[in-house]
């Protein structure tokens, strides 16, 4: 029996990573999100924080906003304003940001070092989050990972795995 690898099941409309990009997986979107996780939450903030045209920041946001990754509050009545709050749904982005964010750290930072540091409240101190394993706790790294089909996957690749087994 042939070995059925994760590309042998993975189409884009089956993917987590996939679905998820057609919400978040544009430049703006991701620095939207950065603004609301630093506490910037206004509509003219944010466009005078990023430079970016008041057009495609109200399109990023409408799209944030319908996912239900951002919430639209109103917090002035005369003229009507507004501000944008995380969903629990934005909340739980939050690890991939942090972990995007450490990946830049490391790796284009340049001689001057990150921009932005991360301080733990409970405890103080500054701290880099890591990935790690929900079981066991133990940090993983994509040497250690395993890729297996999931309840989402076609019926045959799962069946192979088990046969394989």
């Amino acid at each position: 029996m042939t070995a059925v690898k994760p590309g042998d099941w993975l189409e884009n409309d089956r993917c987590s990573i996939a679905r998820s990009l057609e919400i978040v997986g544009e430049r703006w979107a991701l620095l939207v999100l950065r603004e609301v996780f630093i506490g910037i939450r206004r509509f003219d903030q944010m466009q005078q924080h990023l430079g970016i045209a008041r057009n495609i920041l109200s399109d990023r946001l409408a799209t944030l906003v319908a996912h239900g990754v951002l919430e639209r509050r109103q917090y002035q009545e005369r003229p009507p304003r507004y501000e944008y709050r995380l969903t629990e749904k934005g909340i739980d982005l939050y690890p991939a940001l942090m972990m995007l964010m450490a990946w830049g750290d490391k790796h284009l930072a340049g001689r001057r070092g990150p921009a932005l540091a991360l301080e733990h409240k409970a405890c103080g101190h500054e701290t880099t989050l890591t990935v790690a394993c929900s079981e066991c706790g133990e940090r993983v790294t994509a040497r250690d990972i395993r890729p297996l089909p999931g309840p989402g996957a076609p019926r045959k690749a799962r069946a192979a795995v088990t046969t394989a087994a």
